[in-house]
C-alpha cells in the first residue's frame, strides 16, 4: 500500500470489543509488546479490571464504556484516547455480537440491533479512524475484524452472516477509495475461522441447544497475533488458520459443494448437548460477562495459525514452498529413471 507504520512499542492501539474473546487477548498482547492501549466495551467492572491488570504491568491504559452501535459512544472512544494520549495509531474494530437461529425464526428487531453493533459501529468506528488519520497526515493502521461467514453464508447464523458481508464489503470498497485519495491509512480485514472465545455464550439463542464450536478451532491469541501485525505491517487481508481461507476458496470456485457440505455438516457443528442459555441473558442488548478469552466450546483448540505465520512472512513461505515442489518434482524424475528398463 506504499504506506510506513510505527512500530508496535511506539503506538495508542485502540481496540473496541476488549473486555473479552479476541479483543482481550488482544489488548494484553498489544500491552506486552509496548504499545499503548485504550479499551472500549459495554462492560464497565470488566474493563475497569483489565485496565488495572495492564498498569500494574507498566501499560499505559484508558478505558471507555462504549456501546459501539451508538455513534456518539464511538466518538467518546476517539475523545477519550487523544485526552488521554494526543492521538492513536491503529483502531481495531472488533466488538461484536452473534444470533443462533434459522432465518424465518429471528425476530427483525433482533437482526437489527445486532446489525447496529456488528455492521454499524465498523462503520463509526472506521470513519472515527480515517479522520483522525487524514487530519493529522500521519499513517495509522485501520483493522476491521471480520469472518469466514462473511465470505461464505451458513445456516444458523444468517444474521451473523449477513452483517459479517456487509462489513467486508464496507471495508473493500473504503479501502480502494482511500488508495485512490492516496490517503494515509493501511486498511486490513481480519478474517477469523472458528475462534474459542465466548462468543457462543454471549449469543442471542433462538436454539433449544447451547450454541458452541464443535470440532476445531483456533486460541484468541492466534487473531491477535494477525491484529498486531497487521498494526506495524500494512495488510490487505490476513485469514486466520487453512480453514478459512479454504471456506473461502471453495465456496467460490465450488459454491453448490459447498452448499451441500455446510448443510450436512453446519446444522449440528454449532451446538452443544447442553440446554441453550435463556435469551435474557444474552449479550444483544446487554453486556456480557467480561475477562474471559476462552468459550466452553467442544473440540479441540489450535493454539497457533500456520496460516498466519505464513502471511507473515509471505517471502520466505514462497521459497520454501518452491523448494518443496523442486524436491518432489527431483524426486519423481529420479524415481521414474529407476523404473526404466535395461535393454
Amino acid at each position: 500500500m506504499g504506506i510506513s507504520l510505527k512500530k508496535l512499542k511506539h503506538q495508542v492501539v485502540v481496540i473496541t470489543g476488549a473486555s473479552s474473546g479476541i479483543g482481550l487477548a488482544t489488548a494484553r498482547m498489544a500491552a506486552s509488546k509496548g504499545a499503548k492501549v485504550v479499551l472500549a466495551a459495554r462492560n464497565e467492572a470488566a474493563l475497569q479490571q483489565l485496565a488495572e491488570e495492564l498498569r500494574s504491568k507498566g501499560c499505559p491504559t484508558a478505558y471507555v464504556v462504549a456501546d459501539v452501535g451508538k455513534e456518539e459512544d464511538v466518538r467518546k472512544i476517539s475523545d477519550t484516547a487523544l485526552s488521554e494520549f494526543g492521538r492513536f495509531d491503529t483502531w481495531v474494530n472488533n466488538a461484536g455480537v452473534s444470533i443462533f437461529g434459522k432465518a424465518m425464526d429471528v425476530s427483525t428487531e433482533d437482526m437489527k440491533r445486532m446489525f447496529e453493533t456488528n455492521f454499524w459501529g465498523v462503520v463509526y468506528g472506521s470513519r472515527m479512524a480515517v479522520k483522525h488519520f487524514t487530519e493529522r497526515r500521519v499513517p495509522g493502521a485501520l483493522i476491521n475484524v471480520g469472518s469466514l461467514f462473511g465470505d461464505r453464508g451458513t445456516v444458523v447464523q444468517s444474521t451473523y452472516s449477513a452483517a459479517k458481508f456487509a462489513l467486508h464489503g464496507w471495508t473493500e470498497n473504503l479501502r480502494m477509495e482511500l488508495e485512490k485519495e492516496k490517503a494515509p491509512v493501511s486498511v486490513t480485514l481480519i478474517h477469523p475461522g472458528r475462534i474459542d472465545t465466548p462468543y457462543n455464550e454471549h449469543a442471542m439463542s433462538y436454539l433449544e441447544k447451547q450454541p458452541a464450536h464443535v470440532g476445531m478451532m483456533y486460541a484468541p491469541e492466534a487473531v491477535a497475533d494477525a491484529i498486531l501485525y497487521a498494526a506495524s505491517h500494512p495488510t490487505r487481508d490476513m485469514f486466520i488458520g487453512s480453514q478459512a481461507k479454504l471456506t473461502t476458496v471453495l465456496g467460490r470456485l465450488a459454491p453448490r459443494m459447498m452448499d451441500k457440505w455446510m448443510e450436512g455438516t453446519m446444522f449440528r457443528t454449532q451446538h452443544d448437548n447442553r440446554p441453550s442459555n435463556p435469551r435474557e441473558e444474552s449479550g444483544l442488548y446487554q453486556p456480557g460477562y467480561g475477562m474471559h478469552e476462552r468459550g466452553t466450546n467442544s473440540g479441540w483448540v489450535r493454539n497457533r495459525s500456520w496460516y498466519v505465520k505464513a502471511s507473515k512472512h509471505p517471502v520466505l513461505s514462497a521459497m520454501a514452498l518452491t523448494g518443496l515442489g523442486m524436491y518432489v518434482w527431483n524426486a519423481s524424475k529420479n524415481n521414474k529413471k529407476e523404473q526404466v528398463p535395461y535393454s
